[in-house]
């Protein structure tokens, strides 16, 4: 029997009869509303719901999308990601479409379902060893995303990914942002495996175990540098820095929480003097720097230079509910936003 999260008519935003394009709550609502598709219609699948009983249509139409493909895993042969086409009413002034996207590109995250559950996990462990990159789910999106940006341009586009599916947005929107196109981006719940420093309640305790941690790891940066006789100057975040994403966390979550604490502490090592410091901290991962030491190529994917970060300060009931892609569309939300830009580093 499907759930009432499922049913667009009892939990979609159905306040929304009228898009402005150019108001923040109205094109993350879409967004997650877009993603949430890609759910519903692999619990489609699962539950063979066809025809006038399947429940995913709604979830796109009501926001006058279209389906043009899915995107299907190669393992299990489960919906992992949809691509939609805005096909708006003729009667819609040009004035209201302005923002608007031509083409979304959504990812779902993981299903506790049996069909898809062993391949989902076995993803999620990909992105905690930085390996994400080397699958074939990653390299079908990937070639979905390349294709698309090829036929229409990266300012048509957006990408949109709840949690496993944030990251799969990410990392595809890195990859390209790194070939000169920065596509609009909407990331929910996006994972950061890290120790859980951000829910320490001490302020001061976890601003010094945050300093440590970035002097360890801007030590072992510079001297991974020295050993390979790289270019010292070399900032590999400065072609990144253009690419903002948005990411949209809650401090409940201790899946994506740390973000918050990631661009929080680069600012306060700026403040301090030591900016140096948090940029090099920022770039890289001590697990990462291991990995290479060790001659295995590693790139956190976690680890951005940009990000509009939008953080959902509303309570939450219970971690479910603070890692859940329906907080995104509700519109009695506390929210607290706020634009992180990366300044290149530069070193002598």
């Amino acid at each position: 029997m499907a759930s009432e999260r499922e049913d667009f008519s009892l939990s979609g935003p159905l306040h929304l009869t009228s898009i402005d394009w150019g108001c923040a709550h109205h094109r993350r609502s879409v967004a997650a509303s877009l993603v949430q598709g890609v759910y519903i219609l692999e619990r489609d699948r699962q539950a063979n719901r066809q025809g006038p009983h399947a429940l995913a249509p709604p979830w796109w139409e009501f926001f006058h999308f279209r389906l043009l493909r899915h995107l299907v895993d190669d393992a299990d042969f489960s919906i992992f990601g949809t691509i939609y086409e805005f096909n708006p009413p003729a009667s819609h002034s040009n004035h209201s479409l302005d923002g608007s996207p031509r083409y979304v590109i959504a990812f779902r995250g993981t299903i506790n379902k049996p069909d898809s559950l062993s391949r989902d996990l076995e993803l999620d462990l990909h992105v905690i060893r930085n390996g994400l990159h080397r699958t074939s789910r990653f390299e079908i999106a990937m070639q979905s995303v390349r294709n698309m940006v090829a036929a229409v341009g990266d300012s048509n586009v957006w990408l949109a990914g709840h949690s496993l599916g944030s990251a799969m947005a990410m990392l595809a929107g890195k990859t390209m942002a790194k070939t000169g196109n920065f596509l609009e981006s909407f990331l929910f719940n996006p994972p950061f495996f890290s120790a859980p420093i951000e829910r320490i309640k001490d302020k001061r305790l976890k601003h010094g175990i945050r300093i440590a941690s970035s002097v360890i790891t801007a030590g072992l940066t510079l001297a991974m540098k020295a050993k390979h006789q790289r270019n010292k100057a070399e900032d590999p975040f400065a072609a990144l820095s253009t690419w903002v994403p948005c990411l949209f966390v809650n401090p409940s979550d201790h899946i994506s929480s740390e973000y918050i604490g990631y661009f929080e502490h680069r600012k306060k090592m700026e403040e301090i003097g030591a900016g140096g410091i948090g940029r090099l901290a920022t770039q890289n991962s001590i697990g990462g720097l291991l990995m290479n030491a060790l001659g295995k190529e590693s790139e956190p994917l976690h680890l951005i230079p940009s990000a509009s970060l939008t953080i959902n300060l509303s309570p939450s009931q219970d971690f479910k509910q603070a890692h859940g892609i329906h907080q995104w569309w509700r519109p009695d939300l506390n929210l607290q936003s706020k634009l992180h830009k990366y300044r290149q580093l530069l070193l002598s």
